[in-house]
């Protein structure tokens, strides 16, 4: 149970940053309320000294991690001198509440994390990004800037626009503050960025549910009570849930920052606006714009947008320009100092949004109607509660009780009201368009959808709950009905994060144990390079971030940063079904299922997959993987030699009923059927069995080989949308001259 402890030291340690800063940058007429700052506060710090260690051309969090915990340690003396030690106290308590809540949501988020595996380790519910941060993370830990070693300065793999090494890909393009937080943390407890990134992850959920509890109080304008519940329900929405369990901590540190930028630009639009008094905030939308340059530097054009909608909409309605265009100014200098330190982050903008642009990032996500606003979703996928129309009485309900709040807000010329429109109809407008530019064009846009849903939830979750004024009402049965909504609402949302929290419990990716044999790799004097023909992307990801001190190769795309080029490396890591075992060539086991074969060999040979395969698939807590075949499938045998290659191949799997089954060269005498094939096939049964096929003889140059059968193929059965083959778990190769 070791996740707890380091999960909440981790929170400490944010608090501990955050602290000192978020007592001094906290404007002075709401400086008694600076414990809502202080975990994005305490993250910005981190991620300014990474960036600071990084520009000076330090070797990595792991040298300089220690003795920057002074700087927290002066921030905090200073802002205790000048606010008191007795009147902080106070201050924290003010809070407490909601701090108990965050602990409260960690200790749930921690909990399947716990149950999934023994020791600290990654999960995820499907996406690779965590491998992603873990790399970037490992290069911030590990690395000076001018590094150029091993794979980081390995031009025509890492090459990004005009960024040509894997350093200031992450400085200049990637999401840096999200791994440089996770190197930060890290180093400080001694934990590599495959035992953090998860727990890092979780913390910042938790850690964010003071800031809505501030939008709610503070912008939305709700009393002390619904503030807590809204902030209670932020933490366990199943959206935020589906976050952490695809490990995008870029997307949460955005969602604060989101937050305190948008608070600063309502606060000021309300009071006087004077320039002592915009200098005031400076401090607040320095960390947020801080956040969102350093995770999600795209989201910088966006990130203005409630407050602009709030104080835009003032001013035409006022006839106030003058006054919007010096609410305009203070708001946008903080944004120029923070633009002017992450100078190369800002230029990277363009190149950014070409990317963007380019690859269609991410997956189909479900589309969100009214009832999922509030998180009231079914299951893992956030897919909503299809029985019996449930979703559109849900939907119909929130629809209802909102238009009947707004309408009695109106009524009673509450301007409370205009707040709740500006914050989210504008984004609720740009979420419809990408969810009808994705069906439209069949693209994941949704992915890019859900995101900016989920990056402006914090403010617009607050406003979802505008039916909670309705309680204002001296009407005893309005206000029984509000608490009743509120109590459906609230176990609605555990339901769902329930289903999520199950799933993450035996999440299908994992980092298991056996990464830390391949860790060893790096210190393999004998190995120079390797070609990572790892078959999934989550383990291509990991291997790269396991093995950066090594040039590496790739056969596909993994991703931004990992492209494709002829595969150069002295050694081959494989893993997942095949397994090629030359004779006589060095062939080094390391981690579960994965070797590195050497390439230079008089027998080596190189098998990958053809036609005919469906993606792998795999069971979570056993970590077993497997692939079917359509029916007939092929594989491509590689062969650099000027000699014949004899290969026998063992296939480890079974078939949807007795079968004979033939692995022959594609196209030659022996693959055909008749007496050119008997004594060739082999029988495979329903059960899962080791089946050793004939030798065959792969020419120079290589050949496509294909598993054939005599019998039709059964096609799509038992409940299965696919026409189904062979599953196989493996295929093992024995090569000879």
């Amino acid at each position: 149970m070791i996740h707890f402890p380091v999960a909440f030291a981790v929170l400490l340690h944010v608090l501990w940053w955050g602290a000192g800063l978020a007592m001094l940058a906290m404007p002075r007429a709401w400086r008694r309320f600076w414990p809502v700052l202080v975990v994005p506060a305490g993250l910005a710090l981190q991620s300014a000294v990474v960036w600071a260690g990084a520009a000076a051309g330090w070797e990595g969090t792991n040298r300089y991690a220690g003795w920057s915990e002074g700087l927290p340690a002066v921030l905090l003396a200073v802002a205790l001198a000048r606010r008191g030690r007795r009147a902080a106290w106070v201050d924290a308590q003010r809070i407490g509440v909601v701090g108990f809540a965050g602990a409260g949501v960690l200790a749930l988020l921690v909990a399947p994390l716990a149950w999934a595996a023994k020791g600290l380790t990654t999960i995820s519910l499907g996406s690779c990004d965590a491998g992603d941060y873990a790399a970037g993370a490992r290069v911030l830990q590990e690395f000076a800037r001018t590094e150029r070693g091993g794979f980081l300065g390995l031009t025509e793999v890492v090459r990004v626009q005009s960024v040509d090494n894997f350093f200031d890909y992450w400085t200049r393009l990637n999401h840096f503050t999200p791994s440089a937080l996770i190197a930060f943390n890290g180093s400080v407890l001694g934990c590599g960025p495959h035992e953090v990134t998860s727990v890092v992850t979780m913390v910042l959920l938790a850690g964010s549910l003071p800031v809505v509890f501030w939008m709610a109080r503070a912008v939305i304008g709700f009393s002390a009570g619904p503030s807590v519940a809204v902030a209670v329900l932020y933490g366990l929405s199943p959206l935020n849930w589906y976050v952490v369990g695809h490990v995008a901590p870029g997307q949460l540190l955005a969602a604060m920052a989101v937050g305190l930028i948008t608070w600063a630009g309502v606060a000021l639009w309300r009071g006087r606006l004077t320039w002592a008094r915009g200098a005031g905030f400076f401090g607040v939308l320095a960390v947020g714009y801080w956040l969102v340059l350093g995770s999600y530097n795209f989201f910088v054009v966006l990130c203005l947008v409630p407050a602009v909608a709030y104080a835009g909409g003032l001013a035409a309605w006022h006839g106030e320009w003058r006054r919007f265009g010096r609410w305009w100014i203070v708001m946008l200098v903080p944004l120029a100092a923070c633009g002017a330190v992450f100078a190369g982050r800002v230029a990277g903008l363009v190149e950014r949004f070409q990317l963007l642009r380019t690859y269609d990032f991410g997956w189909k996500i479900p589309a969100l109607t009214p009832e999922g606003w509030l998180g009231l979703v079914s299951g893992p996928a956030l897919e909503p509660w299809r029985i019996g129309g449930v979703r559109w009485v849900l939907a119909a309900a929130v629809v209802g009780l909102l238009g009947w709040a707004t309408a009695r807000a109106v009524r009673e010329r509450r301007k409370k009201a205009w707040i709740a429109a500006a914050v989210t109809v504008p984004v609720l407008a740009g979420y419809a368009f990408l969810e009808w530019r994705g069906a439209r064009l069949g693209t994941n846009a949704s992915y890019d959808a859900f995101k900016l849903f989920t990056v402006f939830y914090p403010v617009m979750l607050p406003a979802f709950c505008w039916w909670i004024t309705l309680r204002w009402s001296r009407r005893l049965t309005e206000w029984i009905g509000v608490m009743g909504v509120a109590g459906a609402v609230l176990l609605g949302n555990v339901v769902g994060t329930g289903m999520i929290a199950w799933r993450m419990a035996a999440a299908p990716l994992r980092v298991d144990g056996g990464w830390r044999e391949v860790r060893k790799i790096e210190a393999m004097a004998d190995v120079a390079s390797v070609n990572v023909l790892l078959p999934d992307m989550w383990s291509r990801l990991w291997a790269n971030a396991f093995l950066l001190k090594k040039p590496q190769y790739f056969l596909t795309d993994t991703y931004e940063g990992r492209w494709h080029t002829a595969l150069k490396g002295e050694w081959d890591l494989e893993g997942g079904m095949i397994a090629v075992k030359p004779a006589e060539g060095a062939r080094k086991p390391v981690g579960k299922g994965m070797a590195l074969v050497d390439t230079r060999g008089g027998d080596f040979a190189r098998v990958t997959v053809g036609d005919g395969w469906y993606e792998e698939e795999s069971e979570g807590k056993s970590g077993t993987r497997w692939r079917w075949t359509k029916g007939e499938a092929t594989l491509r045998i590689e062969n650099a030699h000027a000699w014949p290659l004899r290969v026998v191949c063992t296939l480890d799997g079974w078939s949807l009923g007795a079968r004979d089954v033939t692995l022959a060269v594609a196209g030659a005498p022996e693959a055909g059927a008749g007496a050119a094939g008997e004594g060739r096939s082999r029988n495979l049964g329903g059960q899962r069995g080791q089946t050793v096929f004939p030798e065959i003889v792969v020419p120079p140059g290589g050949a496509t080989v294909a598993l054939t059968s005599a019998q039709p193929w059964p096609g799509a059965v038992g409940g299965e949308t696919r026409p189904l083959g062979l599953c196989v778990f493996g295929l093992e190769f024995a090569v000879r001259r």
